[in-house]
Parts: C-alpha cells; structure tokens; sequence
C-alpha cells in the first residue's frame, strides 16, 4: 500500500503544482514537490490526522525512537493513501492530500534547503562544489548517527551530526555557510 500511496501523492502534488505554476521552472517544481513528498513533512501530516491513535502497534517496536516514529507516520500515511485509491480511486485521494498536504505547502516550502543554498553560494562565488564526507557512523544499526564534513576545495569548513545522511549534510551545509558568512 505504502509504495501505491507514495505514487498517487506524487501525481496528485505534480498535478496541484502544474496548476498553481504553469509557467513554473522544472527544476524549481521538481524541488517544490520534493519538499511535499518527503518523509518528515508526510510524517507531520500524520501527526495532525492523529493517525496512531488508530494503530495496534507491536510492543517491540519503540515509538520513542523520534527516526523509527518519523518513518511510519510518513509510511503509515502513504498506505493511508494508497488504500483510499485502491477503495476509491483518485478523487478522495486528491481531496485529503488538498486538505492536508496542500493545506500546508508553505511551511514544508519554508524549510531551508541548506545543503542546495551551499551549492548556489559556491557557484555564485565561483569556487569549487561542496563535497560532502562521512566522517564517521556510530550507533546501532537500528539509530545510527552520522557525522559528516564538508570539504571546498582542500579546506574542511564544518561537520554535522544527524540521524540520517541527509540530515547530517544539511546541519554541515548550513554550519559552512555560516562560517562562509554567506546569507541564509
């Protein structure tokens, strides 16, 4: 269910962009998109739908885990989803994802994209591209944490630290920036 819901959320937001923009840039509406599709803003839309109020969860699987709870609020969301296509087709789908996801498009627009503001500082500056390195990974395999550099050229500005490689190149990004004194 999870992966049809993942698809139906997807045609409906490329859809309701195409609508809202349709002189929009690709690359500006693939990133739109991406930022409504991913799995902690899907995750949020869970929490306000209340969503585990209406689950029978194992007692092994640990809620207080923020990555694990994050991870099936979005899935959880998405089989949501996916099974309303299945019950209903694309109508009630589209409904819901406008009442929620649509509903808060900008705060999900908001979020800063700190690893992409380092690419566009760095072109603009032309300077070499950020690399991102892992430095180390520590943790069970379960909750693992990241820690990653940034690296420009030959010099190391920053590293973060995160739950995910993603997360973990966002804070670096957004520490090389500061520490660039570029605008954020």
């Amino acid at each position: 269910m999870e992966f049809l819901g993942d698809a139906v959320i997807d045609i409906i937001v490329s859809r309701e962009l195409m609508r809202e923009f349709p002189e929009g840039d690709e690359g500006l509406l693939t990133q739109r998109r991406a930022s409504l599709v991913q799995k902690p803003f899907l995750a949020q839309i869970g929490q306000l739908l209340d969503l585990m109020d209406h689950l029978k969860i194992e007692s092994s699987v640990d809620l207080e885990i923020e990555k694990i709870a994050e991870k099936q609020m979005a899935n959880i969301f998405e089989s949501l989803i996916g099974a309303m296509y299945l019950d209903g087709g694309i109508e009630p789908c589209r409904r819901l994802i406008l009442d929620t996801i649509w509903a808060h498009k900008e705060e999900a627009w908001k979020s800063t994209n700190y690893k992409g503001k380092l690419i566009e500082y760095c072109h603009s500056k032309e300077i070499d591209n950020p690399v991102f390195l892992i430095k180390d990974i520590t943790g069970p395999d379960h909750y693992k944490t990241f820690e990653i550099q940034v690296k420009i050229g030959s010099k190391v500005f920053a590293s973060g630290l995160g739950t995910n490689k993603k997360t973990a190149e966002q804070i670096a990004a957004q520490m090389a920036l500061e520490e660039m004194g570029a605008p954020i």
